[in-house]
């Protein structure tokens, strides 16, 4: 199934990054909103900075989100040492690919993390990634409308 993660783990924290590398991985495309930071907040936890930090350093790494403002991707853009794209239009891995095809990495060689099947995975899916599937960052304080969603869209991969 298209929409079916290869990884679902509950938290970034959960993947295995040097197994990863040990299986030909070389580049990270990170969804922004829910998986790298609260939703709208434009603010990384330091858990997150610290490991982005370690990554940058093993891995190519991007992020390439769906969010359209330019103020919001620019003060993200600010605080990170490594490619922030907006306005990606996922699920289409145009922008992806465009990102890849700049670094000289091909799908095969790149994973892609998210917290939404229908956009961040399925995205991943046509480009030809590996994808992980991760929980919202924030699932505890999420409205129960949202969470009722994202239990609805795990259902639809299973």
């Amino acid at each position: 199934m298209i929409l079916k993660p290869d990884y679902n783990v509950e938290s970034l924290f959960d993947i295995d990054f040097e197994e990863i590398k040990n299986n030909g991985i070389n580049a990270i495309l990170f969804d922004l909103d829910s998986t790298l930071m609260p939703s709208k907040s434009g603010e990384y936890p330091q858990n997150v900075v610290d490991l982005l930090k370690y990554l940058n350093q093993n891995f190519i790494i991007a992020v390439i989100s769906n969010n359209k403002h330019r103020e919001y991707i620019s003060k993200v853009q600010s605080q990170s040492n490594f490619n922030v794209i907006g306005n990606a239009n996922k699920p289409s891995p145009k922008i992806m690919k465009e990102f890849l095809k700049s670094v000289n990495i091909k799908p095969e060689q790149t994973v892609v993390i998210g917290d939404r099947p229908l956009t961040d995975i399925l995205a991943g899916k046509l480009l030809g990634a590996k994808t992980i599937l991760v929980d919202s960052i924030t699932k505890d304080k999420e409205n129960k409308l949202t969470r009722f969603v994202r239990k609805l869209e795990r259902l639809v991969i299973r």
